[in-house]
């Protein structure tokens, strides 16, 4: 009987052990997305609830290749954010990324998967600033495009320009990416004029929203 209950002692200890060593299962990141604009790829995501001191890996692969790969920089990193541009820049491409969690010493989470991406058709294009200057000519409206477009995409980008009178029908003029400036002449005297601005990729057919209004009045 004492042998009976020595084991059994034994093994009730063992278990403890073999339980306190088990590593805590962390709920997985949440809200896994690509944000990108202007073809800067950055993949997002959300801590796990209540559990806001963890580190996280990120991995990423082509749709259809079997494996996955860790983006440089963000292996073991504490932001909730990965610039996944450098190796999601082939616009012929789609990606996944996935990150997962984890608690030093031991203890990690499943990993947590984004949508399908492609940097192609699901980024955003910004418009470009307007400048506005009045002379006794006419206006001169000069864009300053989005840099992150202008090194991606030089030669396929044109800039639409609306000219709002105050009264009448809305114009449209077109700018080729190389030019900087148009010139307006023959407004009318002390007339007000506002303006908005849209980026148009042609090869893609993609096009920004248009930029803020910019008025002038003239001379």
């Amino acid at each position: 009987m004492t042998c009976l209950l020595l084991g059994a002692v034994l093994l009730g200890n063992l278990a403890a052990c073999v339980t306190a060593q088990d590593p805590v299962v962390l709920a997985p990141p949440a809200q896994v997305r690509f944000d990108s604009v202007d073809y800067k790829n950055i993949l997002r995501w959300t801590a796990p609830p209540n559990n806001n001191s963890l580190q996280y890996y990120v991995q990423w692969k082509i749709y259809g290749e079997p494996q996955w790969l860790d983006v440089d920089g963000c292996q073991g990193i504490q932001n909730h954010q990965c610039d996944l541009s450098a190796v999601t820049s082939d616009l012929r491409e789609w990606y996944y990324a996935r990150v997962h969690a984890s608690s030093l010493p031991s203890s990690k989470s499943a990993w947590a998967l984004s949508p399908r991406f492609s940097p192609r058709w699901d980024t955003k294009i910004s418009p470009p600033a307007l400048r506005l200057n009045v002379t006794e000519q006419g206006i001169v409206v000069r864009v300053k495009p989005p840099r992150l477009l202008v090194r991606k995409m030089p030669s396929s980008m044109h800039y639409n320009i609306y000219l709002i009178p105050t009264s009448g029908e809305e114009e449209v003029f077109e700018m080729d990416c190389c030019s900087n400036k148009l010139t307006l002449k023959e407004l009318k005297h002390k007339a007000n004029y506002c303006f908005q601005a849209q980026t148009v990729i042609t090869l893609q057919a993609k096009s920004s929203a248009r930029s803020s209004l910019k008025c002038a009045t003239m001379l």
